[in-house]
């Protein structure tokens, strides 16, 4: 098959990648490209070259005086993203169904989605958030919208069947052969983000009340939240490590004792959960979002939303799970061919109508 594969803009598809949705995008194209599909990978520049990704064209748009001089004007972030996919779309529509079998939107813009009907090959779009204005009203524009939708949990296809009622379930899968086990450890673990939503302070905390030594790691695309609210907690047995590329984070992973999740929102569905049962780590975290529906009772435990005191009653059980059974519940659950699968079937079915 010929897969165009739009990414987001805002981040290159590279290592280290900047969250969960770049990835997850890194992922899914090789995967496709190693099961003999030809994928064209549309993405921000500085993308893996190895992926030999087309680059969306986000530069700053020259504007007349005028234009810009306007009320209305965004600012220049916005709109070059937003011109960078108003091209990607119409040039697909020129001519895509020659060059393309299936377009899969795995970016959060809107554009992708508003303007699918102008294309001519069928357009599959992964609902990576909780539903999002713009999103919303680019599905809402006509009677029946002609994308045909995934969402990354059940939790998430909840959240958005008043919009779109049928939304099929395809998780995200990581590369089980990457995110091996490792032997544990006496430390815990917290990667992600770090920012106000991952709520990584909350870990701290919950660590040090449970007397356990924590590593995090991950980007710092919010640097005011880690100056003011994470790096005042660092010391006292929690330490940031940086920001890794996978086989780091595997490592990192694979000689924790536990991994921290602090979702401070409803997470859509918490590739970090994943990465680390692949390593052999149980998981301990806030029960939010989607993360119950990847744990079970051998590989991870819950605790109410923000409720620090009891997640750091829980941490000593969860260090002491078997991490047999987180491997197991990756391999079972979270594999990267097991996604793979899901979409491979949902093109050709979708090429066939």
């Amino acid at each position: 098959m010929r897969v165009a594969l739009i990414a987001s803009a805002r981040f290159p598809i590279a290592e280290p990648f900047a969250g969960g949705l770049e990835a997850h995008t890194w992922a899914l194209a090789h995967a496709l490209t190693r099961r003999g599909h030809h994928v064209e990978l549309f993405a921000a520049p500085g993308s893996d070259p190895e992926l030999a990704a087309r680059e969306l064209p986000v530069h700053r748009v020259e504007l007349s005086a005028a234009a810009r001089s306007d009320a209305s004007m965004p600012s220049a972030a916005w709109m070059a993203e937003h011109h960078a996919y108003l091209g990607l779309m119409l040039d697909l529509a020129r001519d895509g169904e020659q060059r393309f079998d299936v377009v899969h939107n795995n970016s959060l813009h809107h554009l992708p989605v508003a303007m699918a009907p102008a294309l001519r090959v069928p357009v599959v779009t992964t609902l990576h958030t909780p539903p999002t204005p713009w999103l919303e009203s680019a599905i809402l524009t006509g009677p029946g919208s002609p994308v045909t939708f995934t969402a990354v949990s059940r939790f998430t296809a909840a959240a958005w069947r008043p919009t779109v009622p049928a939304a099929r379930v395809v998780r995200n899968g990581i590369d089980t052969g990457v995110w091996k086990p490792g032997e544990g450890g006496g430390d815990l673990v917290w990667s992600g983000r770090l920012v106000p939503e991952k709520a990584p302070h909350l870990a701290i905390l919950a660590a040090r009340e449970a007397g356990v030594p924590l590593r995090l790691a991950g980007p710092v695309p919010d640097g005011r939240y880690f100056r003011e609210q994470v790096e005042p907690l660092l010391g006292e047995g929690a330490r940031y490590v940086g920001h890794l590329d996978r086989r780091g984070l595997a490592e990192l992973l694979g000689t924790a004792a536990a991994a921290l999740v602090t979702p401070g929102w409803d997470e859509p569905y918490g590739l970090v959960v994943a990465e680390a049962l692949a390593c052999g780590t149980p998981v301990c975290g806030f029960d939010r979002g989607a993360l119950s529906e990847i744990l079970t009772p051998d590989c991870g435990l819950l605790a109410p939303p923000g409720d620090v005191k009891a997640l750091a009653a829980l941490i000593p059980q969860a260090m002491g799970l078997d991490r047999r059974a987180a491997r197991r519940r990756a391999e079972q659950f979270c594999c990267l061919d097991r996604m793979a699968d899901a979409y491979t079937a949902l093109y050709e079915e979708v090429m066939l109508r």
